[in-house]
């Protein structure tokens, strides 16, 4: 994977195609900055920045192009070292930002998001009936012209109303409550677990990658046990789903996590839940363990600032070093943000979570 080696330092660059075919020459010896955000539960947003012309001719340069900069265009962003170039999103052009001042020429920046955005693209009323939130996923995938990547969730819902939502918004709130998350790949709609329970992909260190790492313990919210009340209606009887200390996905290399923290100082405390209908108790148990994982991940959150890596995303793990025994070890990346410029070089700011000490 493209990475900054101080030892051997090479010249960070980018590559922008549009439609296909790579940005001419003269468009990318004027882009002063290239930027692309990834998140786990944000459609990726891309932006660069052209500078105007010196020809005085020229009021507006780039600003009219219409071949190069329209709506709807496909854009792919790649960034590394040398010739080592990976892409990082592949998206469409969605909105065009001149700027226009009297002390320094004009500029363009072109923005856009990866197909995640089509699915915010008006609201609808709809009904499921018999189906799995994946099976779910799967069919609206489908009708945004997306290659669904939906693994099973098991659990048979007989009924799931989308009430006047963007397909986003449900997709979210159906991954939400069962602890999973919406990713768009390139065509490909990933709907799966959060993949904080993967390996690391790679390892920063204070001595050689970090610029700057923060993270945050706060034992605030962590709890002991959740019961999440449902009602049987065929049987008229109440259920109850329960998630504790030793169901989560993962420690994450860590020995000590958020649950047994807090009863150790604070006592034992059970979060009691009531505030959705769960008509089975496969269902109420898996949002009671969704709901504490969720918890639990927000142990400790962070954030961090390295030279550029291409393979540092969101959703994957990684691992930091060199912070003592505490806040060393395993981290989810939820937010990578990938930011180029001319005169400041490349470097990646990231965000990220971790369940365990």
């Amino acid at each position: 994977m493209p990475a900054a080696k101080l030892e051997t330092p090479l010249v960070p660059d980018f590559e922008i195609t549009i439609n296909g075919a790579p940005l001419p020459l003269e468009a990318k010896a004027n882009v002063l900055a290239v930027m692309v955000e990834d998140d786990v539960g944000l459609p990726g947003m891309f932006t660069f920045q052209l500078a105007g012309s010196m020809d005085q001719e020229d009021e507006a340069p780039w600003v009219d192009d219409e071949d190069l900069f329209a709506v709807g265009h496909a854009v792919e962003i790649k960034m590394g070292y040398g010739e080592e170039l990976e892409s990082l999103i592949a998206g469409e052009i969605t909105g065009l930002e001149p700027e226009f001042a009297s002390n320094h020429l004009p500029t363009l920046s072109v923005r856009g998001y990866d197909r995640r955005h089509r699915l915010h693209r008006g609201r609808k009323t709809r009904t499921f009936v018999q189906q799995k939130d994946s099976e779910v996923a799967a069919q609206i995938a489908k009708d945004a012209g997306l290659n669904a990547q939906a693994e099973d969730t098991q659990v048979v819902h007989d009924y799931v109303l989308q009430a006047n939502q963007t397909d986003m918004d449900f997709l979210q709130e159906r991954a939400r409550r069962i602890h999973y998350e919406v990713i768009v790949n390139g065509k490909d709609l990933l709907f799966r677990p959060v993949a904080h329970a993967e390996g690391e992909i790679l390892t920063l260190s204070l001595q050689e990658d970090l610029l700057e790492f923060c993270p945050r313990l706060s034992a605030v919210r962590q709890i002991n046990e959740i019961a999440l009340r449902g009602w049987d209606p065929k049987n008229k009887k109440e259920f109850v789903g329960r998630a504790k200390s030793g169901d989560e996905a993962t420690q994450m290399g860590g020995q000590n996590n958020g649950a047994a923290l807090v009863e150790s100082f604070f006592g034992a405390a059970t979060s009691m839940v009531g505030d959705r209908p769960v008509s089975t108790q496969a269902e109420a148990d898996q949002l009671a363990k969704a709901r504490f994982n969720n918890v639990a991940l927000a142990l400790i959150c962070g954030e961090g600032v390295c030279f550029g890596r291409t393979d540092l995303r969101s959703g994957k793990v990684i691992k930091v070093e060199g912070l003592g025994t505490r806040f060393s070890g395993q981290y989810y990346v939820t937010t990578a943000s990938h930011r180029y410029s001319g005169q400041l070089g490349y470097y990646t700011h990231f965000t990220v979570r971790r369940n365990a000490l």
